[in-house]
């Protein structure tokens, strides 16, 4: 698993990577009451806006950590939002890229980069 300076977490299996956001953001959120997950066919590039959640605090966008393709998008978490709380780096990923370079999942934080970045910030 790899994480971005916005919170995000992605992980890779092939050319898949499945991206969601962090526990860390999940909890600074508070209660998630709505995600918007981006479209099944559309192209996004590393830093785009690409999907949108919004708890009972803020509404934020989730950026694309990689550039690829979204090929699947988690479309239950419009009926159960709180699954971003409950399981944030795991049921509650928001969509599936295909990636075109391995080469920008590498160059993501690992676990304990990130860590040290929450602390920091």
């Amino acid at each position: 698993m790899r994480f971005t300076k916005d919170h995000e977490w992605v992980t890779l299996d092939g050319d898949v990577a499945t991206v969601g956001i962090t526990a860390h953001a999940a909890e600074q959120l508070g209660d998630v009451v709505f995600v918007e997950v981006p479209e099944v066919g559309k192209t996004v590039k590393a830093g785009d806006a690409f999907a949108v959640v919004e708890s009972v605090k803020a509404a934020s966008d989730v950026y694309a950590p990689l550039s690829g393709e979204v090929v699947a998008a988690n479309d239950a978490l419009a009926g159960a939002p709180e699954t971003v709380n409950a399981e944030p780096e795991a049921g509650g990923w928001f969509a599936k890229l295909k990636i075109a370079d391995p080469a920008q999942y590498e160059a993501l934080m690992d676990r304990a980069a990130y860590d040290a970045f929450c602390a920091d910030h």
